[in-house]
């Protein structure tokens, strides 16, 4: 038994899939055509509403929380030092802000990429975010805007600064979704060893990652080096040692230090990335070896060592491992 069927676009969009079925080319006729088909090819071809995208309201309420926290502590920051990131050692409020962040972004890439029919397409979409994601870092933290005081703009190709918030997170973003699309799969939790099988690779990547960092760390040996005084730190260079000279010389010689001077973190980026590319302003010149206001910004001491002039990017190289396994670890609680 046949009958007739008037199929009109309903303008609902076919989902992106690796391989077209001709099966499904041959049930999508065009607009106003009038076909012929047995009952059970209308049975089969008959199309399903898909149910609306939800939101996971707990994350959207976390998020706006993190955006308040943000805008809290970079407006009162410089009030209030004690809520303001710490010099070095140390945590305050404002160092929950970025692992909030990636914690988010960890969490969404789990809840998008749960169910990926086609890797290579999702595998492409997240390289293309994290590339406009990167270079958007990069304008507005690499040195294009000079100064609300300042009527010059443009960029110096030579001292522009590669690494930023936004890059961190576009990395984090692309660790964590890589992960998800080719490593995850959907074995059911229903004990502790379902729970470990589920999540087995996203547990090594995190291990492998935090003991390379701490090899990296406590392994690497850091020789005595240098660095050209930036025009942007001539004024407060006076009571530094070594004043009137335009090249420091910091003393190291160590392996595993955590110090300012003579860690690990500073060497790759300075190794890697190039002194000149680095932060100009880091936030350990609000120590008490370099600051008279500490833990607030304020004149060097009359015996402030010379590295404290010194270039550090907190958004370097190597301190983007911890970052990648911040954004890991939320997998296990999107499940």
């Amino acid at each position: 038994m046949s009958s007739l069927t008037v199929v009109t676009d309903s303008g609902e969009r076919a989902p992106l899939l690796c391989i077209s079925s001709p099966e499904l080319s041959h049930s999508h006729p065009r607009d106003g055509e009038i076909v012929s088909s047995s009952l059970d090819e209308i049975a089969v071809s008959k199309p399903t509403l898909s149910d609306p995208k939800q939101r996971l309201v707990s994350l959207d309420v976390f998020r706006g929380l993190t955006i308040a926290l943000m805008i809290l502590v970079d407006d009162a920051g410089k009030a209030f030092p004690s809520i303001n990131h710490s010099p070095w050692f140390g945590v305050t409020l404002a160092d929950f802000v970025m692992p909030f962040f990636l914690f988010i972004v960890g969490v969404s890439a789990s809840l998008v990429f749960k169910k990926v029919s086609c890797k290579p397409q999702a595998t492409k979409k997240v390289l293309l975010r994290t590339v406009k994601l990167f270079i958007l870092g990069v304008v507005l933290q690499g040195g294009y805007f000079h100064g609300r005081n300042n009527l010059s703009y443009g960029v110096d190709i030579a001292k522009i600064r590669w690494m930023g918030v936004l890059q961190r997170i576009s990395i984090g973003y692309l660790f964590a979704s890589i992960l998800e699309i080719w490593f995850a799969n959907d074995y059911p939790v229903d004990s502790s060893k379902a729970f470990i099988r589920r999540y087995f690779f996203q547990a090594l990547a995190g291990i492998l990652i935090g003991l390379s960092y701490l090899i990296l760390v406590y392994g690497l040996y850091v020789p005595d080096w240098f660095f050209e005084i930036s025009s942007l730190n001539m004024e407060s260079r006076s009571p530094v040692s070594g004043y009137g000279l335009s090249i420091q010389t910091v003393n190291c010689g160590v392996r595993g230090s955590l110090e300012p001077p003579c860690n690990v973190v500073g060497l790759i980026d300075r190794l890697l990335l190039g002194e000149k590319h680095l932060y100009q302003r880091p936030v350990y010149r609000r120590t008490k070896e370099c600051s008279v206001n500490s833990p607030d910004y304020g004149p060097p001491p009359s015996n402030a060592p010379g590295w404290c002039l010194a270039p550090f990017d907190p958004e370097g190289i190597l301190s983007h491992y911890v970052p990648c396994g911040l954004a890991f670890r939320p997998h296990s609680c999107a499940c």
